[in-house]
């Protein structure tokens, strides 16, 4: 028996079949999103200022990339791993679709069994970096699902849902029409409130990107405890826990009791140790986790991601995976420490500093992004505009990042040291 929605739509897309039978058709819904990626935008305006002021030394302060070479373990590790490749006996061809055992075991052990959490191997699927599987998660969820987002929030979960036929209709203030948006900013603490409206999944980035911010367990568990009452899914980008540097901050969601049966943890090494170049992270979808099809069954979601992985993707390069194994070992921790450290000392110096001249400032306490107040009321790209033009630094328009980021701009944590510092000499004079 046909879905009562349903009704009289094999006929419709039959008849418009035969009237564009001799074309191939787009997905239309690409053609809802602006022309170009934010970051994509933010380069032209660069490479345009650039043409005007040839002379200038630009400081980037803007794409959150690293600039701090790989840990000495990782690379020796890869060596390792590529001389491997030219021996027989240790030649690798195709892995497994979801990762090497040799990984798997190792993140289970120092990232979940240290923090008290059991997982089992087959939870844990090694990807190429988390914004690739935070964008195609929504191949195993129906485009009848109601999305809700904190706001600001990383544009990849907004334009994966438009892609995906989750969104809706852009509204004339910048927000989609079947997108729930959970407003943070300063009047809240950046403290996301249960929304109004029940969505059916929730993607929660903590530390947040871009704000800095983060939540404490308490406020997590309200998440949580808030998800299991009302059969929702949490999407949590938990990309950042590495900076965590405050006690009662959790660095899995799974710290919280009962989050196995309503979330998915997605963990990157771009930042944590530098991979932006080398590309790996990993996604944990539980055994326990169910959603539901539309006759109400219940649905193992950790099956149908595997099926999706085994379909679609082919597995993250062994070398890779090696070079990950060694961010663990007792070297490879120090040496990926080192780093961290390297960036929250930058994040400590634009925070303290920025707010000494005047400014508003949030995050880079548990986070290496550093959110800012647009001064005397002026628009994020404004004041793009101004940082840009009068002091030579390039940072992130707030409003990128959605309707609550008007009026902000993002910093990070990512450049250089003597880079960080320049551009704090740049900003002391400023009559902001």
């Amino acid at each position: 028996m046909q879905l009562p929605f349903l009704k009289g739509r094999q006929s419709i897309d039959f008849k418009r079949r035969e009237i564009f039978s001799y074309m191939a058709l787009v997905n239309e819904q690409f053609l809802k999103l602006s022309e170009s990626y934010l970051f994509s935008e933010i380069t032209k305006k660069v490479n345009a200022f650039k043409v005007i002021h040839p002379e200038a030394k630009v400081i980037r302060l803007g794409i959150g990339d690293v600039t701090l070479p790989l840990p000495e373990a990782v690379i020796d590790a890869l060596h390792k791993a590529v001389d491997e490749m030219s021996v027989s006996e240790t030649f690798k061809g195709y892995g497994p679709e979801q990762g090497y055992r040799f990984l798997i075991d190792t993140i289970i052990k120092h990232d979940y069994e240290t923090r008290g959490i059991s997982l089992d191997p087959d939870e844990v699927f090694i990807n190429d970096g988390a914004k690739s599987d935070t964008g195609n998660i929504g191949d195993i969820l129906s485009k009848d699902n109601r999305i809700a987002v904190t706001d600001p929030v990383y544009p990849v979960y907004i334009d994966s849902n438009v892609m995906g036929c989750r969104a809706g209709e852009k509204n004339e203030d910048g927000r989609w029409s079947n997108i729930v948006y959970i407003p943070c900013n300063a009047e809240n603490h950046f403290i996301p409130e249960l929304p109004e409206i029940r969505p059916d999944v929730i993607y929660l980035c903590y530390p947040n990107n871009p704000t800095g911010t983060a939540l404490s367990k308490k406020e997590l568990k309200k998440w949580v405890n808030y998800a299991i009452s009302n059969n929702i899914l949490i999407l949590f980008d938990a990309a950042y826990e590495a900076f965590i540097q405050e006690e009662d901050v959790p660095h899995s969601i799974y710290e919280i009791k009962g989050a196995k049966q309503v979330a998915i943890e997605f963990r990157s090494f771009s930042k944590t140790a530098g991979f932006t170049g080398l590309r790996c992270g990993y996604t944990v979808v539980p055994k326990e986790l169910k959603a539901f099809n539309f006759a109400g069954d219940k649905i193992s979601l950790n099956r149908l991601w595997n099926r999706r992985q085994s379909t679609k993707f082919n597995g993250t390069a062994y070398i890779v995976q090696r070079a990950a194994e060694a961010i663990y070992t007792p070297e490879g921790k120090v040496q990926t420490k080192v780093r961290i450290n390297y960036y929250m000392r930058n994040a400590k110096l634009l925070h303290d500093n920025l707010k000494s001249i005047g400014l508003e400032v949030f995050g880079g306490v548990n986070a290496p992004y550093i959110w800012v107040k647009a001064p005397k009321g002026i628009t994020s790209w404004k004041f793009f505009d101004r940082l840009l033009f009068e002091r030579h630094i390039i940072g992130t328009p707030g409003v990128g990042f959605g309707p609550s980021g008007e009026g902000y701009l993002r910093l990070t944590a990512f450049g250089k040291y003597e880079d960080t510092f320049e551009a704090i000499e740049r900003l002391k004079n400023w009559k902001i």
